[in-house]
């Protein structure tokens, strides 16, 4: 993913033109509200819900948290034991035992048992992908109830409650925005939503009165009032989490596994019948058709049949599999996706950004008026603010201390020789630039520089009509 940004002395003059950047337009998704549950939204702003009609919604709706479905923990083991390449082990290790031929019935028994401890330890692991996505939601917030504004556990959150939202707050439950205060007065401004970890969109989104708000995006600026239109699993975040539980069915790999366990089976079975019928009818009477003897004979032939290392194999290839994606914060809910996910050669996806390694790079940039790229690089650096987590801030901070010599070996890390900054103003949603006045120590001169969203920046000096064509071309990449 890469953010575009262009940085130029404020003082250069180019080309005008009449030219404007294409701005990507951003599509809001929107929920479908029942005319029943819309009734129940009807909510006075300014007094709130009743405790009894909480109590009643309560009753209905269900609280307002993700429902978590525990499996008993002996159960999921056990369930470690079926299959049918397990019946059949299971089968060699009973024969086993029934001869008295104990030293293979301790190997099957082992590798029946590091195959389902594997398989439990490490898709125990991998469920706590429900409890992260429990994590990133709210524990309080500000609702109001019987005319009072009140501090409250969001689990007791129902549809129709006023809620406020104002800047770092983690959005309770899905709402829609009223356009009004905390004590009802008017608001100017949108409210600023990240909603990155539902979108992938890496940029807040601007949203206003009428507009949906979703549990667990972050509100980076402003404040507004809402009422709660979903809650608990019904929000788009608890759809997702819904989505994560019921993914129970079998995968591809399991499905062809099973097939050649079944064809093993099969085949086994055919042939033990027919040597044992073969044994202790051609040999009866004598000490070779004693029925011990012969199931000696069989249990050679049901352990040669059976693949008894791959379940083993296959559970420890997956889990340090599944280990090695747990590193890089990727959760794997069943070990067999791992192998499922490298099977695939098409993989389509939107552009929000959600499957990239969420990392911005310096690019090829686009100069002019014989510029070259370490100008550009400096100037950027010059206008960055120092220690910023801005993921644009740190990416130019980042290229231009690997690519310029000059910010190489340095006394003071925040320091750019030859030149200082004597004014800074940071980035500001409204203007979206951050601009610098730098003094140049050789000379004494001084001049400023600006960095920012590149129809800004354009605007800024007067226009170019092939900047903003080079602008519109990498925006269509």
């Amino acid at each position: 993913m890469s953010e575009k940004i262009e940085a130029t002395p404020v003082d250069t003059a180019p080309t005008k033109g009449k030219l404007e950047v294409e701005e990507a337009e951003h599509h809001e998704h929107k929920d479908e509200i029942s005319p029943e549950l819309e009734a129940l939204l009807q909510t006075n702003p300014k007094f709130g819900l009743t405790e009894a009609e909480v109590a009643e919604r309560l009753a209905r709706f269900g609280p307002n948290q993700l429902a978590e479905v525990k499996r008993n923990p002996l159960l999921k083991f056990l369930g470690y034991f079926t299959g049918a390449i397990a019946y059949l082990i299971e089968v060699a290790c009973i024969i086993s035992a029934v001869v008295k031929d104990w030293l293979d019935f301790g190997i099957i028994v082992a590798l029946l048992l590091v195959n389902a401890c594997i398989g439990f330890i490490e898709e125990s692991k991998a469920e706590s992908a429900l409890d992260a996505l429990r994590q990133t939601l709210a524990l309080k917030t500000r609702c109001w109830r019987d005319g009072h504004l009140v501090e409250l556990d969001v689990a007791s959150l129902v549809p129709g409650d006023i809620i406020v939202l104002r800047l770092g707050d983690i959005v309770p439950a899905d709402g829609r925005l009223l356009g009004i205060g905390a004590t009802g007065e008017a608001t100017e401004g949108d409210l600023l939503i990240d909603q990155s970890a539902l979108t992938g969109e890496s940029l807040p989104v601007a949203k206003n009165k009428g507009k949906t708000v979703y549990s667990s995006s972050i509100v980076k600026q402003g404040q507004q009032m809402a009422v709660v239109t979903k809650t608990g699993g019904d929000t788009f975040i608890g759809r997702a989490a819904n989505l994560i539980s019921i993914t129970t069915e079998e995968g591809h790999f399991q499905k062809i596994i099973n097939r050649i366990g079944n064809f093993l089976i099969l085949i086994t079975v055919v042939l033990v019948l027919i040597i044992l019928v073969y044994q202790l009818v051609h040999y009866r009477g004598t000490d070779k058709g004693e029925f011990l003897t012969v199931l000696r004979k069989i249990l050679v032939l049901t352990v040669a049949a059976i693949p008894v290392g791959l379940p083993t194999v296959m559970s420890v290839t997956m889990a340090v599999g599944a280990k090695q994606l747990a590193a890089k914060k990727v959760i794997v809910k069943r070990l067999t996706a791992v192998e499922e996910m490298a099977s695939v050669s098409v993989l389509c996806s939107d552009k929000t950004g959600t499957l990239t390694l969420n990392e911005l790079t310096f690019d090829e940039p686009y100069l002019t008026n014989n510029y070259s790229s370490d100008d550009i690089l400096l100037y950027s650096y010059l206008a960055a603010e120092a220690g910023a987590n801005d993921p644009i801030e740190f990416a130019v901070r980042t290229a231009a201390e690997e690519q310029l010599e000059i910010l190489k070996n340095r006394t003071h890390k925040h320091d750019v020789p030859g030149y200082k900054v004597t004014s800074f103003l940071p980035f500001n949603p409204s203007t979206k630039l951050t601009q610098a006045t730098i003094t140049q120590l050789d000379t004494g001169s001084s001049f400023k520089v600006a960095k920012g969203a590149p129809q800004v920046i354009i605007r800024l000096v007067g226009g170019d009509d092939d900047a903003v064509r080079a602008v519109n071309s990498l925006a269509k990449r």
